[in-house]
């Protein structure tokens, strides 16, 4: 340097200058790795408090659950929201202050996150466009208020979904996914499915039913509320145990896996809500596709359905042997139940996977299956769609109702079926059909169903069904008549775009997959159930922590 400075005055300033930027580079770069670490802890707490604490949380028993849940919610997202506005702040300040730094320029370039742009993607885009249809809506609705707080249905008003709409980019942005996230929510996952199950025995723990009537005491349980409510949460659960279970390679794992698989599956069968149906054929239907692609999934596919149908005999045995001691259940597992052959299938699993097992000993679990059994399985699922779906013409338009006489209260359908969902679905349709084309796209506002059902068929509902309905009872219709076509397919954009983004991205890590599925158990029963803020969140938060995952692969 000394050389420099007395022969070369102009060499020596170049490299003063280079070690000077490099210094400016080393700071700014510790400086916004140390932004985006605190950004991130704030994120991960929170997705914890969704996961863990949201589910268990109460204040006056099942009175007010709804509202005690959607308040936690929303206030703990308005706190992240303004501890990350904070931390932003405070870097902000640092950064003008700071001689070293780069121009404020370079800041609010980079006061979210570096790649913003990077990593902008199709769900970014599919949310965007719900949560612009949510406001479109609104401002073209004749009940403002209402579709503003949607106090009239389950507060799935704009403002909650703005609140989802900010979450999403923050947690997408910020947060850096650790699997254990989804340990902690199995975890809060099985607490809950055990305190459904001792429901399901009349034990009431928790001391939550004291105050219920008679005809109430069936239908709430566990710390979620109404069944319906407690089983859609079941099927987030059921989704990430199998998940985990059938890619564990511990031992010890794979047996606490499979201990949460048991209950999750005892809970779901216990929880008295026919969703369960829909939860469990989404499972098996398409979890092949990915187990399918080693010979550790296969033969672990082969343990889950064992599995399930021997805890459906258990709860079977159970019920009869504690008769008047269990709530009971009815349905479809009310007609397994009256049949003798059940404990056959369960012998007959365990067999055959007993001798896949054995015939596949020496051989590594890695080890890809033959190419064939994945396009197999695929040819399945479009048999068994094209079956169920001549069924259900035949029984309803083909003339022959007899055939299915069993199953009449599933396959025929009429303004009874699914609990009087076929009304429900039926005047949805029609209001629909009737509305201008702007809110055939935007939609009559958002949680306003009760409102058009008063308005348009008041009298009929009260004279045939002696009650007020305040929601479509299927997630999807009720977002098409609320929100319109823009809403209904922008969500849907949402989570497909999702699926194959993770599927894309995190295809070898368990962890992601698991969320994956449990989003998918979700959305199957979601055609039969209510979108409430109790269960909805949870699975909101797992959309986020799914993207905010595939952010972090892509940096790898």
């Amino acid at each position: 340097m000394l050389y420099y400075t007395k022969i070369c005055p102009e060499k020596y300033d170049e490299i003063r200058n280079n070690m000077m930027s490099n210094k400016k580079k080393t700071s700014n770069r510790e400086f916004y790795e140390a932004k985006n670490r605190i950004m991130s802890a704030i994120t991960g707490f929170f997705v914890l408090m969704v996961l863990a604490v949201l589910p268990l949380i109460v204040d006056d028993f099942y009175f007010n659950i709804l509202e005690t849940k959607y308040k936690f919610y929303w206030i703990s997202m308005l706190i992240m929201f303004s501890l990350l506005l904070v931390t932003a702040g405070i870097f902000f300040l640092f950064d003008i202050t700071d001689s070293e730094m780069e121009n404020t320029k370079s800041y609010f370039r980079n006061l979210f996150s570096a790649d913003w742009k990077r990593h902008f993607s199709l769900p970014d885009i599919a949310m965007i466009v719900f949560w612009l249809g949510a406001v479109i809506t609104t401002l073209i609705s004749d009940y403002k208020y209402e579709s503003f707080w949607g106090n009239e249905g389950r507060y799935n008003g704009l403002f909650l979904i703005t609140i989802y709409f900010a979450a999403y980019f923050c947690i997408t942005r910020y947060l850096k996914f650790k699997d254990w996230y989804v340990e902690i929510f199995l975890f809060i996952g099985m607490l809950v499915c055990l305190f459904g199950i001792t429901d399901y025995f009349k034990m009431d723990l928790l001391h939550f039913k004291v105050r219920l009537k008679i005809e109430q005491y069936e239908m709430f349980t566990s710390t979620l509320g109404n069944v319906n409510t407690y089983t859609a949460y079941v099927a987030l659960v059921v989704g990430a145990a199998a998940t985990l279970f059938a890619t564990a390679k511990d031992i010890k794992r794979s047996i606490y896996y499979y201990i949460c698989v048991v209950i999750s599956f005892f809970a779901i069968i216990t929880g008295q809500s026919d969703n369960a149906y829909l939860t469990l054929a989404a499972l098996f239907g398409f979890l092949p596709l990915y187990l399918f692609g080693s010979r550790r999934g296969a033969k672990r596919y082969l343990a889950l359905i064992a599995t399930f149908f021997t805890t459906l005999q258990g709860v079977i045995w159970i019920s009869r042997i504690f008769s008047g001691k269990v709530i009971g259940f009815g349905g479809l597992f009310y007609i397994i139940a009256k049949t003798d052959y059940l404990i056959y299938v369960v012998v007959f699993l365990w067999l055959l996977t007993a001798v896949v097992y054995f015939a596949d000993k020496g051989t590594a679990s890695n080890d890809k299956t033959p190419g064939w059994l994945k396009k197999a399985w695929v040819g399945l699922i479009i048999a068994v769609i094209l079956c169920v779906s001549f069924v259900l013409y035949d029984c309803n338009f083909g003339g022959s109702p007899e055939r299915y006489q069993a199953f009449d209260q599933y396959l025929r359908f009429d303004d009874t079926w699914g609990t009087n969902r076929g009304y429900i679905w039926r005047i949805a349709s029609e209001m629909y059909n009737d509305f201008s084309w702007p809110k055939k796209l935007f939609g009559y506002g958002l949680d306003t169903f009760k409102i058009m059902t008063i308005n348009n068929y008041y009298n009929e509902m009260i004279a045939n069904y002696k009650e007020l309905f305040d929601s479509v009872h299927n997630e999807y219709l009720q977002y098409l008549v609320t929100m319109g076509a823009v809403g209904l397919i922008s969500y849907l954009a949402l989570l497909l775009t999702t699926f194959g983004r993770v599927i894309k991205k995190c295809l070898n890590r368990p962890a992601v997959m698991a969320v994956l599925f449990s989003i998918l158990c979700y959305c199957a029963q979601a055609t039969v159930n209510i979108n409430i803020p109790i269960a909805a969140p949870v699975m909101w938060t797992l959309i986020m922590a799914g993207n905010s995952a595939c952010r972090e692969q892509s940096t790898v």
